[in-house]
């Protein structure tokens, strides 16, 4: 029944991950509270009451949002077979066919330049325009240009939140989601009414990832939560596309970094659709099936567009003062005087990485916290651009 997976994606005394090996045991939920209390505590859980889960059931009924549990045959099957998928999904609007076309998940910085906003929507109404699916954060600045260029193509998009599919945030998107909901959907693994707090977005990333077959990144700077879908993407094996930007403007020096460590730089929303051409024949045209955007062809050319913020010799001074100096295998105890405060558990976690790479499971190993709590801390830490993923998932100071 859905109110036990509801109940079981709720747990917070359990890791994610230990859902997921739970699940491999018992094929549902319910099988769970058919066990003796003893058995449960010694598996870790502690809460057998189902009444919060019926109230977001009941919540769901009467806000006409769907429910996805991971075994249901309409969630995304790519993200299915990530290992870090969520238990449930909610979703408001039309559910797309997940395995039709390609879904491109386009990604960029809130702060984007003129630049940033006119390719984010130049490529979202191409993608769309020549067969594609744009999935997006629905973010200020480039999340929002590219979702509302495809909607202007006539074509459908797909919104991963970081909060309740019926909360609004940032709350000038209003329009542009409840247009997604008529002709797209809108999903989120956070049930409805919760709000979006700062950890839910870096955790919504992968979503992006997990449903996409490659990411686009249009404009990001070094610390961005594009940089975290596009690592993402990587452990999850997506493909990662970038439009290569002005080097000389702050907002771009993470997108042409991603560019410098082997992504494809692309020039149109072509580009990146053709990669994806021999799996789906017959599905995408390289001369789209619909007209320009709106004003696409009014847009100015980048050479018209006013100067977007450039370095300067103050700016550089600013930035290099927040990078770490720190050599050989030191630990974050000998730099906490140079960076702002963290909270306990990302400051615990901090204290035990040095330069050397190392798995997740190690620092679970040497920590007395829940492994959730872990890989959170591990998450933030890299938006914060204190901690650097490698591939395969190790961890290292930055």
């Amino acid at each position: 029944m859905l109110v036990h997976w509801i109940w079981f994606a709720q747990l917070q005394e359990i890791s994610l991950m230990q859902k997921h090996r739970l699940l491999e045991r018992f094929a549902d939920p319910q099988e769970l509270l058919c066990l003796n209390r003893e058995t449960l505590q010694d598996i870790g859980i502690q809460n057998i009451d189902l009444g919060e889960a019926e109230q977001i059931q009941r919540r769901c009924a009467k806000k006409n949002i769907g429910i996805l549990p991971i075994t249901d045959p309409a969630y995304p099957s790519k993200l299915r077979n990530t290992p870090d998928a969520p238990i449930i999904l909610y979703y408001k609007g039309i559910l797309p066919d997940w395995n039709a076309v390609p879904f491109i998940g386009v990604v960029g910085t809130r702060k984007a330049s003129a630049y940033g906003l006119q390719v984010a929507h130049q490529m979202g109404s191409q993608i769309a325009r020549c067969g594609g699916m744009v999935v997006s954060g629905g973010a200020s600045g480039a999340d929002t240009a590219s979702m509302q260029g495809a909607l202007d193509a006539g074509c459908p998009v797909i919104g991963v939140l970081g909060c309740g599919v019926d909360v609004v945030y940032p709350r000038h998107n209003r329009k542009l989601f409840e247009t997604v909901t008529r002709v797209g959907c809108l999903i989120s693994e956070y049930a409805p009414g919760e709000q979006g707090i700062p950890w839910h977005f870096p955790a919504r990333n992968r979503i992006i990832s997990g449903v996409s077959n490659g990411i686009l990144v249009v404009e990001a700077p070094k610390k961005s939560g594009a940089l975290i879908t596009a690592n993402h993407a990587l452990e999850q094996g997506r493909d990662v596309f970038v439009v290569p930007g002005n080097i000389d403007t702050l907002t771009c020096e993470g997108s042409n970094g991603l560019l410098q460590d082997g992504a494809i730089p692309v020039l149109s929303g072509w580009d990146v659709l053709r990669e994806y051409e021999f799996l789906y024949p017959g599905k995408l045209s390289k001369n789209g099936k619909g007209p320009l955007y709106d004003g696409e062809k009014a847009l100015q050319k980048v050479a018209q567009i006013p100067v977007v913020p450039q370095k300067n010799e103050e700016e550089t001074d600013t930035l290099q003062k927040k990078y770490i100096d720190n050599r050989g295998n030191s630990t974050y105890i000998e730099l906490e005087k140079t960076h702002p405060a963290l909270n306990q558990e990302e400051q615990a976690v901090l204290n035990q990485l040095t330069r050397q790479p190392q798995e997740p499971a190690e620092l679970m190993a040497k920590l007395d916290m829940p492994s959730g709590k872990v890989l959170s801390a591990l998450t933030m830490l890299t938006v914060k651009g204190l901690v650097y993923k490698h591939p395969g998932g190790r961890v290292s100071l930055k």
